[in-house]
């Protein structure tokens, strides 16, 4: 009785109503399937995986695929990030102040948003979408829901001006290139543990 007592007021901290009607998460875990818009790109990514996990303004997102993983743990609040990466055996960690991860994001700089009258519906969520165009002529479309709202965004500059949850996404390497799409498959709302945001002090190459 008391262990669900428990799980409830999780949930309750972790799910609330803004006056907008609009969910905002502080703790879920989103799992997304990467693939290519060609069969070339589909096949460099073949068995890749992206999570992303939020708690409170914290964020951290893992990518994975076969000899190489890329975790990037976000602080909100503070505006700093740390990059952990393993390629092979090896390990290398880079630690970015506001001032860094800012000029990191450089090329999102007077990115313009452009809402379009498309929907779709992801994890039964509908989505809408709008066209990202930066200041290299670079396009991509995103989908995301108003019903609910992440307390922490993986990259303000990449989802800047959002009001809602990106469920689907797309990159490029640049103008002309093949585009990568990134679409969450599964959504989870149980609180996330606090040592997924622990930054590890050994074992790692730091880089500057």
């Amino acid at each position: 009785m008391k262990k669900n007592l428990l799980l409830l007021l999780f949930l309750a901290l972790a799910i609330f109503s803004t006056a907008q009607g609009t969910v905002v998460v502080g703790d879920c875990t989103v799992t997304f399937n990467i693939h290519g818009e060609d069969a070339g790109t589909n096949k460099n990514l073949s068995g890749a995986t992206k999570t992303l996990y939020v708690k409170g303004k914290l964020a951290r997102t893992d990518i994975e695929s076969t000899g190489f993983k890329q975790t990037i743990i976000y602080d909100n609040k503070a505006g700093s990030a740390v990059v952990l990466k393993e390629v092979g055996p090896d390990k290398y960690k880079t630690v970015y102040t506001p001032e860094k991860w800012n000029s990191e994001n450089k090329k999102y700089e007077g990115m313009k948003i452009t809402p379009t009258t498309e929907k779709k519906t992801i994890l039964g969520y509908e989505c809408k979408k709008i066209i990202a165009t930066l200041k290299d002529g670079t396009s991509y479309s995103m989908y995301y829901t108003t019903a609910i709202m992440p307390s922490a965004n993986e990259n303000p500059f990449q989802f800047k001006d959002i009001q809602g949850f990106v469920l689907e996404y797309e990159t490029s390497m640049g103008a002309g290139k093949s585009k990568i799409v990134y679409t969450a498959t599964v959504i989870n709302f149980n609180p996330v543990p606090a040592s997924k945001f622990e930054i590890p002090s050994a074992g790692y190459r730091l880089l500057q």
